[in-house]
């Protein structure tokens, strides 16, 4: 049984509308709608607050539904790692190319075009959406916050809630125009790279975020350092299905792993890390 199936099966037994579980869970009937209708996929257990209000009006245990996403996700993971990502979208690139600093935009335009979805590009890109994705996570329960965004992006509130669900499972490998128009066009005012370092200074909209400025710098590492790697980390990290959002707190921790006997693999890496990001995993202070 899958969320979909166990979702309406509760729906039966409990005589209720999709309307009813709408409302409940403060989205709009069409997005589950198309949940029900597996036209969305079931969005990610550490990144929504949806699971647990649907739980407690289907009475549903604790865990039920974000378990079976979880493995729902890991299953289409798996299709996803076989086939080679494609060039993001005409106007992703245009937007966050428009966002960079004026007096680098044309250089960065160069590169782009010259590597699509190179690395420069997925770096960028992938740091954008870190960013962005923190702040939504961070403020999704916030009804004030949510408001703000929806009178942005001219919706409703449930719409911006929708809006917020779908903006958190998206990754540098599926980020839409919607996504941006609704997130990194009014969150992001500018950017900037430093091009012998990579290092990256992202400026954030002051009405909508707490902290405006963020920074983010590429060290190198002693060789030493690096050989004791596990090579089933470095191909996962390598992997950027797998690795793509990733933080550099959770990297840390997994690079702090160490193994006698075995060598693990990048899946058993990339298990760690939703095993890390689990709540059901960790007792409450």
């Amino acid at each position: 049984m899958d969320v979909p199936q166990l979702i309406q099966q509760k729906l039966i037994e409990l005589r209720l509308e999709q309307r009813d579980l709408a409302d409940a869970v403060e989205v709009t009937e069409s997005y589950i709608s198309q949940l029900l209708s597996r036209k969305k996929m079931p969005p990610a257990p550490d990144r929504t607050d949806i699971y647990g209000k649907l739980e407690r009006f289907l009475k549903l245990p604790r865990g039920k539904l974000s378990k079976l996403a979880d493995l729902h996700r890991k299953q289409e993971l798996r299709k996803k790692i076989e086939t080679p990502p494609a060039p993001l979208y005409k106007e992703v690139r245009e937007l966050i190319v428009e966002k960079c600093k004026r007096s680098k935009r044309a250089q960065v335009r160069a590169i782009f075009e010259k590597e699509p979805f190179g690395e420069l590009e997925r770096l960028v890109t992938q740091k954008l959406l870190d960013v962005v994705k923190a702040l939504a996570r961070e403020e999704l329960g916030r009804e004030s916050w949510l408001r703000l965004m929806a009178r942005l992006s001219d919706r409703s509130y449930k719409q911006m809630r929708v809006a917020v669900l779908e903006f958190l499972d998206a990754d540098v490998f599926n980020i839409s125009p919607e996504n941006c128009v609704s997130f990194l066009d009014p969150l992001i005012v500018s950017w900037d790279v430093d091009f012998a370092s990579f290092a990256l200074q992202i400026v954030l909209n002051r009405r909508v975020a707490p902290v405006h400025l963020k920074k983010f710098e590429f060290l190198e590492k002693e060789a030493q350092e690096s050989s004791e790697e596990e090579p089933g980390l470095r191909k996962f990290l390598k992997d950027r299905s797998l690795s793509a959002d990733a933080t550099l707190e959770e990297v840390k921790f997994l690079k702090q792993l160490r193994f006698k006997d075995r060598r693990p693999t990048a899946l058993y890496y990339y298990r760690e890390l939703q095993n890390l990001r689990d709540p059901l995993h960790f007792h409450r202070k």
